[in-house]
């Protein structure tokens, strides 16, 4: 007679199973193409609570247990200033999940509450920060953030439109000021409706945006908040459209982040300085017209 399984070990074979092509097989691929794990790694799994962390969480547990390569793992959850709800639901979902959480008190919600200018941009930077901190204090080389396929594609339109640049949002980043420090995505190859889709197979429910600026109603809501917020949105729901036309456009985005052809930039920013198509011109072979130009 089969092993009746328990929860955890329904949700983990849901991931390893059912949606092994969709979750599974785009993680290996991020961490082997991207070389996100190295032996002797100590990385701290942050989470912050939502669906996209962890589901991190449960698959870095994943290939922890099962990897031949030999690394160690720190799940942390740094708390801002979650209202009780939030910090409950936390708590019941890593338990829920076997997942054990070491919980740090910060108090970036009362002071960001006080920022007038770019409140979301000071949290960002503070959270960052903290997170750092935290890993490096637990004898952590790494931090892994949540962000997925779907964060590469929008971020990447939305410096576009928005930011009048082509800026992407990279797998792997070291850190400028905690040395020895790095930031990996192993959930880069990853699309964001497959971890709704994962989410609701399984009956979970995770805690949706907790910061304090949502909480306010819409006449004290900050201007800077809602516009990073409608943007974001209308972001969304443009690839959305698009996608209807062209089922392949999100796939395309992706893979074009992969193949940039530097050479058909008249300007681009390297090494936080500007450069111009002009400074050798005349040298390269890509300034030559050919027959398809």
């Amino acid at each position: 007679m089969a092993r009746e399984l328990n929860f955890v070990q329904k949700v983990e074979r849901s991931i390893s199973k059912t949606y092994r092509e969709r979750l599974w097989t785009p993680f290996i691929t991020a961490i082997k193409n991207y070389k996100l794990i190295e032996k002797g790694d100590k990385i701290a799994v942050c989470i912050s609570g939502g669906k996209d962390s962890m589901l991190l969480a449960k698959l870095m547990q994943m290939i922890h247990r099962h990897s031949d390569v030999e690394f160690d793992l720190a799940f942390i959850v740094m708390d801002p200033g979650y209202n009780k709800a939030n910090r409950e639901k936390i708590e019941s979902n890593a338990k829920l999940l076997e997942i054990p959480i070491q919980i740090f008190e910060t108090n970036i919600f009362d002071v960001t509450e006080k920022v007038v200018k770019s409140p979301c941009y000071v949290c960002a930077k503070m959270r960052r920060g903290h997170l750092y901190r935290m890993a490096k204090e637990a004898g952590c080389n790494k931090i892994a953030l949540g962000h997925h396929m779907s964060d590469v594609i929008e971020t990447t339109v939305m410096a576009m439109f928005y930011g009048a640049q082509l800026q992407g949002m990279m797998p792997k980043l070291h850190s400028l000021n905690f040395e020895g420090m790095e930031l990996i995505r192993p959930m880069y190859c990853i699309n964001e409706q497959d971890i709704i889709n994962w989410t609701k197979y399984n009956g979970l429910e995770f805690i949706q945006c907790a910061c304090r600026m949502t909480e306010r109603s819409e006449e004290t809501a900050n201007e800077d908040s809602e516009s990073n917020v409608s943007k974001r949105k209308e972001t969304k729901e443009l690839i959305r459209r698009l996608k209807r036309i062209n089922p392949n456009i999100e796939k395309n985005i992706f893979n074009s982040v992969h193949a940039v052809c530097i050479e058909t930039f008249p300007g681009y920013k390297a090494g936080g300085k500007d450069h111009s198509f002009l400074e050798d011109y005349d040298l390269r072979d890509f300034g030559k017209v050919t027959d398809h130009q």
